[in-house]
């Protein structure tokens, strides 16, 4: 007998059944939906959070971790691929989209959250081994490791190329925005370094949720009842939750007297609705509605003054969603599904009348931080026309007298600025208002004639809008 053959076998490991943390499972599946089918978190996560209490097995705290490693994982993401690029010895590109999640996750809990090194490695070694398998599980283990060896500040010294020698590419890294949006935030904030930073910032931070009381229908007072709320910076219809506050719990909300609506939103719709008029005030058009949140104020405060609404929606799912925002208004309104560069009314027909284009959403990144990884700048010449032709014909639907608003949820200046400018040099019959007057109280408005608001200025996201009276 050989002498190899009479070494005594060492006794194999058990194998050990991996553990499931339903908390990180959800956050996983959540960023998977969001990676392959373009979902946005914002839809994908809060009906994974009610199928989880539902089957027992989260909590209150469970859900706000879920939350907190979903949301931040998006948020950081180009600061984390950075960090893990430098650990793995292989092209990001060429590391499986699962396996890459499962990384972030397990970056954002060692370098964004407090939870302690060893219980973020492990946690994400035991999600690898559930969801990818332990093949997969020690790439994983490996990876996080060296990820744990320094702590954000210390990763972005090493990953992000200094300000002076390249202060776009240090901004996106350290911030984690693509550098064509940082490019494109800077013109049009302009200034110098502060305030660039103070922006990128309030993108990365967690947005407070605002209610709308819709006039008629709820008042702010009733809305202050509840818990942890306190009033709105600048609109009078408008009140903050504090952090964990779910509007799911109010019944102002439930019933659809009041709505979720970001306080820049309603001060768009305010503003039109508050712009000076010669001649009637009868008739109101709402030309982008969905999904519902500005058509609902301004149906509101159309009611107030024997006004009426049309509210004109080209996606018919959309416009479902928009007559379930009015449903209940006091007084008349209408929705339509309808192309609003193609429409079926006539010239001249509304007093006022908002639209509030399609657009690449970098205003509201805050809500939606996967927005800025999918966006591309070949975006803003899909969106050119449209932006260009639906203000035209808002133009045509206003009648002599009237005032039309031009509104987009992005700061970016081919989607504001130069949209308008290049339109009204088509219709010379039209004149800038300044909207600054229409929104008093609201301080750091700039120059005008139009606004645009700021999320680290204003607390709002970044809306923009430009009134426009017709004159001839």
């Amino acid at each position: 007998m050989s002498e190899q053959s009479r070494r005594p076998r060492k006794p194999a490991k058990p194998y050990r059944r991996p553990q499931k943390d339903p908390v990180r499972i959800l956050a996983f599946e959540a960023l998977r939906a969001v990676d392959e089918r373009d979902a946005y978190a914002n839809l994908v996560l809060p009906p994974l959070l009610r199928k989880a209490r539902e089957q027992g097995d989260f909590d209150a705290r469970d859900a706000a971790l879920a939350t907190e490693l979903v949301y931040g994982t998006l948020r950081r993401q180009g600061t984390y691929d950075a960090v893990i690029a430098a650990c793995v010895d292989r092209p990001l590109r060429e590391v499986d989209p699962p396996v890459l999640d499962v990384l972030s996750l397990g970056a954002h809990q060692l370098l964004g959250t407090r939870i302690p090194t060893h219980a973020a490695v492990s946690a994400s070694v035991e999600l690898a081994r559930v969801v990818l398998g332990d093949g997969r599980a020690k790439f994983v283990n490996a990876v996080l490791r060296k990820v744990a060896q320094d702590d954000l500040d210390g990763w972005i010294e090493k990953v992000a190329p200094p300000y002076d020698e390249d202060p776009e590419d240090h901004l996106a890294v350290v911030h984690s925005h693509p550098r064509w949006v940082v490019s494109a935030l800077w013109d049009s904030l302009g200034g110098g370094r502060a305030g660039i930073e103070r922006l990128l910032a309030a993108d990365n931070e967690r947005p407070e949720v605002t209610l709308v009381a819709r006039p008629g229908r709820a008042t702010t007072e009733e809305l202050l009842r509840e818990d942890a709320a306190v009033p709105g910076r600048w609109s009078p219809y408008a009140v903050r939750l504090a952090e964990g506050g779910e509007p799911g719990a109010v019944e102002a909300v439930r019933e659809g007297r009041a709505g979720v609506q970001d306080e820049g939103s309603q001060l768009v719709a305010l503003a039109l609705a508050n712009a000076p008029l010669d001649g009637p005030d009868g008739k109101w058009l709402d030309g982008c509605a969905g999904p519902g949140g500005k058509a609902a104020l301004l149906a509101a405060l159309a009611a107030e003054r024997g006004a009426t609404l049309l509210a004109s929606e080209k996606q018919p799912h959309r416009a479902g969603l928009v007559a379930r925002a009015l449903h209940g208004n006091p007084g008349p309104y209408q929705v339509i599904a309808a192309d609003g560069t193609r429409p079926p009314w006539r010239s001249g027909s509304f007093d006022r009348v908002l639209v509030d284009v399609p657009c690449t959403g970098l205003g509201a990144l805050r809500r939606r931080p996967e927005a800025r990884w999918r966006r591309r700048p070949e975006d803003l010449d899909t969106f050119a026309p449209l932006q260009r032709g639906l203000l035209r014909t808002a133009l045509d639907s206003v009648r002599v007298g009237g005032v039309v608003g031009y509104a987009t949820c992005s700061p970016h200046l081919a989607e504001t600025r130069a949209v308008v400018s290049d339109v009204l040099k088509q219709c010379p019959d039209t004149e800038l208002i300044d909207a600054r007057p229409l929104l008093p109280g609201v301080p750091d408005l700039g120059e005008g004639p139009d606004i645009q608001l700021w999320p680290h200025i204003h607390g709002t996201d970044a809306m923009y809008l430009a009134l426009i009276r017709r004159t001839g």
